[in-house]
């Protein structure tokens, strides 16, 4: 049978968080009425991530692995999202860092007049438990407003790993995306904008952990990114037949 809901699931070197995550996802969705695939896209691990992933597909009902040998974020969940077959598809981070109950808060404006639902911690109702070190705040600060003020400056938070995609959408958006690393996000709405699609943040709760992967150099390479896209949005790149 079709699933309702594909879960995707980027993870390089993810051994560690992974676990708790995909327990997680299978304590959830023992309760819910409809069918579901949770697919994890390996990313060229070195660890002991396939094996993880491996191991709990004997565990977790729907689980399976799906491999992405073009390194990169963005490249990762554009292999899961067009591989998937659910009617909706749901993209998360490893580290569980948004908890899968968010998704009882999505479904309801996804029955109203929105095509893309997005969680959110920029919105008056999000809370945030804070594990980044000083500088991390301070250039995630930064981060945001440069966002805005050269890309989607209506979509207050465009890089938490929480949204939710009809399959139609989701197939004509990542097809179309050349973004594959950190900054895949704020392409992917740009050209959901440009197809029309409406899109609905929801506040949720964000738990940072210690053991971030974020390191100072990437917010240098994602300023890089960040230029290429301002750049095609300048020169017509993103506009759609």
């Amino acid at each position: 049978m079709k699933p309702y809901l594909s879960v995707i699931i980027p993870a390089y070197n993810e051994a560690k968080r992974l676990p708790a995550t995909l327990v997680d996802l299978d304590k959830y969705f023992k309760n819910v009425d409809y069918e579901y695939e949770i697919i994890v896209v390996d990313n060229n691990s070195t660890d002991a991530t396939r094996e993880v992933i491996e191991r709990f597909s004997h565990i977790v009902k729907s689980l399976r692995m799906l491999e992405c040998k073009t390194l990169g974020k963005g490249a990762a969940v554009q292999a899961g999202m067009l591989n998937a077959k659910g009617e909706y598809r749901l993209f998360i981070d490893a580290d569980n860092a948004i908890k899968i109950d968010h998704l009882d808060k999505f479904w309801p404006y996804l029955k109203q007049n929105y095509d893309i639902i997005i969680g959110s911690i920029e919105l008056k109702d999000s809370k945030i438990e804070e594990h980044d070190a000083g500088y991390r705040r301070i250039l995630g600060k930064l981060a945001k407003y440069l966002i805005r003020a050269l890309t989607i400056w209506e979509i207050h938070d465009t890089q938490r790993a929480f949204k939710i995609f009809p399959a139609e959408a989701a197939e004509k958006i990542f097809s179309r995306q050349t973004v594959i690393k950190w900054l895949f996000d704020i392409e992917i709405l740009i050209i959901a904008k440009k197809l029309g699609y409406k899109i609905k943040e929801i506040p949720v709760t964000w738990i940072n952990p210690p053991e971030s992967k974020v390191v100072f150099a990437d917010y240098f390479r994602s300023l890089k990114e960040l230029m290429k896209i301002k750049w095609k949005l300048i020169t017509g790149k993103y506009n759609i037949n």
